[in-house]
């Protein structure tokens, strides 16, 4: 009995805190991508120093939604834009319809030809958008979402906006960043996920 009450105890003051199970993975998940960013690890940044300058919004779970997959038949690769000028090529996947703020949304995914003849990204799907928040509290050239096939389950699968991140571009010039086809800009904004970066460059 008395175990069981410290366990409450320590259950409603996490709570209390916003230590919620949802919070702690999403920041070990934060934790793991700034580690990414650094330069040893193959990402934009060079100074540890400049990983203060990575912002996030507070862990949201409304921002967790689901979505109904309608899988593309027979869609034409085509080439992506990027923003150093040159292109990727890309193929639409689905088209993901879900509830935001209380509105219907829709954006499509895709698959970057070149990254899936990698092995162990074969099964990578691409969800590039902006939406609301774009060139204001968020980078302006949109943020990304990484999914995988096998996440699409009985035609629906989860998006985590919390998990939205920077392009490379958004913190150093010169990198290949797909810019977010127009249909993928989401009225509402989105004010989850990676903020943007708070350093000049």
């Amino acid at each position: 009995m008395r175990l069981l009450l410290i366990l409450l105890v320590c259950l409603f003051a996490r709570v209390a805190m916003g230590q919620t199970p949802f919070a702690e993975a999403l920041a070990k998940h934060r934790e793991t991508y700034k580690k990414d960013l650094m330069a040893s690890a193959g990402g934009p940044l060079t100074a540890e120093a400049d990983l203060s300058y990575v912002q996030f919004y507070a862990a949201d779970s409304t921002y967790r939604v689901t979505a109904t997959v309608e899988r593309i038949p027979n869609a034409e690769p085509f080439e992506m834009p990027t923003y150093n000028g040159k292109t990727r090529p890309h193929v639409a996947y689905a088209l993901l319809s879900f509830m935001l703020q209380g509105k219907p949304q829709q954006l499509t995914l895709y698959r970057n030809l070149n990254v899936i003849r990698i092995p162990e990204y074969r099964d990578y799907l691409f969800l590039p958008f902006k939406d609301a928040t774009s060139g204001q509290e968020t980078y302006g050239g949109g943020r990304y979402l990484d999914l995988r096939t096998g996440d699409i389950q009985n035609g629906r699968v989860t998006l985590d906006f919390n998990k939205a991140y920077n392009p490379y571009c958004a913190f150093k010039e010169g990198y290949p960043c797909p810019i977010p086809p127009k249909n993928n800009l989401l009225t509402v904004p989105v004010e989850a996920g990676e903020k943007t970066f708070g350093k000049d460059h």
